[in-house]
């Protein structure tokens, strides 16, 4: 039997922002004996199958790591790396035009590279946005459970000092809930941000510039998405109210807007 695996063993296992999952029960390892899973005693809840991977020794507790988490940081880093080598390359480039033919091969690779990790990224963007989901889900459900509490006390169904308790636990579970929130914000922002960087170096900026344009007219809805303006009749000398012609009716919605 591994070393590890015995550490492991009966130890409590918390999640990063400090609440209880349960107690290491077992584990199931591959034919080397490398853990495969661990098995989590969680109580009412059941026994929990966890990836080795998602848990990491800290002392004599084991933090569970979710996955959205080990996902995303693992996108995060390769595509930093990456980045960061084709910037280089195209200063190389830049400083001795005679290494083009050589640094082609190597570009087109880093550019491959980017894109293979932008399908893999719109997973992650998926696993985030579904996280999100549920936090509220969670957040509303601990909500509800509160103020109903409030109101069994206010009723003299239950004593204080269990009113105080459930108030206790459920402020702490949505400090929990946003504490993670706030962490997958953080991480949506700087995948994003590492998007447009990737496509600032991997798309033509007259492809950018085309691309923006035609969004801009399509938006604006122009002949482009098969609607044209019908623009307002000049008013009459008999017109209480003159119809605004379209470029006031333009600035009148950025006033709006503004």
């Amino acid at each position: 039997m591994p070393k590890e695996q015995v550490s492991i063993i009966g130890r409590l296992v918390k999640d990063m922002y400090g609440t209880t999952v349960g107690n290491i029960l077992g584990t199931l390892t591959h034919i080397d004996g490398n853990i495969q899973t661990v098995g989590i005693d969680c109580g009412s809840d059941g026994l929990k199958q966890i990836p080795y991977e998602q848990l990491v020794l800290q002392g004599d507790v084991v933090i569970y790591i979710p996955g959205w988490r080990i996902d995303a940081q693992k996108i995060l880093k390769e595509k930093k790396l990456t980045l960061s080598r084709l910037k280089a390359l195209m200063d190389i480039i830049s400083e001795n035009d005679a290494v083009q033919s050589d640094a082609d091969v190597i570009h087109d690779t880093y550019k491959a590279k980017l894109i293979e990790l932008d399908e893999s990224e719109s997973k992650v963007r998926d696993e985030l946005s579904i996280r999100l989901e549920e936090l509220d889900s969670q957040e509303k459900t601990v909500k509800v459970m509160l103020f109903d509490a409030k109101v069994q006390f206010k009723s003299e169904e239950i004593s204080d000092s269990t009113f105080e308790t459930i108030r206790k636990h459920c402020n702490n579970l949505l400090e929990r809930l946003s504490h993670e929130r706030v962490e997958v914000n953080n991480v949506q922002r700087r995948i994003e941000e590492m998007s447009l960087e990737s496509m600032e170096l991997i798309q033509p900026k007259e492809e950018r510039v085309q691309e923006s344009a035609v969004s801009y007219l399509g938006s604006s809805g122009n002949t482009l998405t098969g609607q044209e303006y019908v623009l307002p009749k000049p008013p009459t000398e008999n017109s209480e109210s003159a119809p605004q012609t379209y470029t006031e009716q333009q600035g009148n919605q950025e006033e709006l807007s503004e």
